[in-house]
């Protein structure tokens, strides 16, 4: 089972790095995947650490894919770091193992601190729609136009009937996001 969680970085130079990151859990570890090369897996080998944020804003998630910034960040309590200032509860992590592969290793991380900071009200369907954008967002150039433009005409229903202002605004950066990509590749056809 995959959650999807906001991963907090920083570089050898105390430089954040924000970004989505689907976690699977093994026991009481957290196991991150990231993509080689990635910033989150160049930062998390160099510095250790890392911080697991869960958060029901899912503008975060949008913004992270679309070059904005819509989150705020505080210094995390244990490990040098950050944590976003608007989650439900983010978790500080401490690298223990690396589990090599040439396209995503596994990057096993223990638990070092938890706090939890607000009360979770659940989700609605246009925040889990919000993110399944996000992760075909992530993977634009993985996946046919055809499938992203099918999921998308799926997932505006649950946008049309439940989204509220945060999730109606994460929604248009990653449309938008989508057909940036798509003109691009079409400007390219045509020259």
């Amino acid at each position: 089972m995959i959650f999807e969680t906001i991963i907090t970085t920083i570089n050898a130079e105390s430089e954040p790095h924000v970004a989505p990151f689907g976690v699977r859990y093994e026991g009481e570890n957290v196991v991150i995947s990231p993509y080689k090369p990635s910033t989150t897996l160049a930062n998390i080998l160099a510095t250790q650490h890392a911080v697991m944020n869960l958060t029901d804003d899912v503008r975060v998630f949008a913004a992270a894919l679309t070059n904005r910034q819509a989150w705020q960040l505080l210094p995390a309590n244990k490990v040098k770091g950050f944590r976003l200032a608007n989650c439900i509860e983010h978790v500080e992590l401490a690298l223990i193992e690396v589990r090599d592969d040439s396209v995503r290793p596994q990057l096993v991380m223990q638990k070092v601190h938890m706090q939890h900071h607000q009360a979770f009200k659940g989700f609605n369907r246009a925040q889990a729609a919000v993110i399944e954008l996000a992760v075909l967002v992530s993977r634009l150039h993985m996946l046919s136009k055809e499938k992203i433009q099918t999921e998308m005409q799926y997932l505006q229903t649950a946008i049309d009937k439940t989204a509220g202002e945060n999730e109606l605004q994460a929604w248009s950066w990653l449309v938008g996001k989508v057909n940036q990509f798509y003109a691009q590749i079409d400007t390219r056809k045509d020259q």
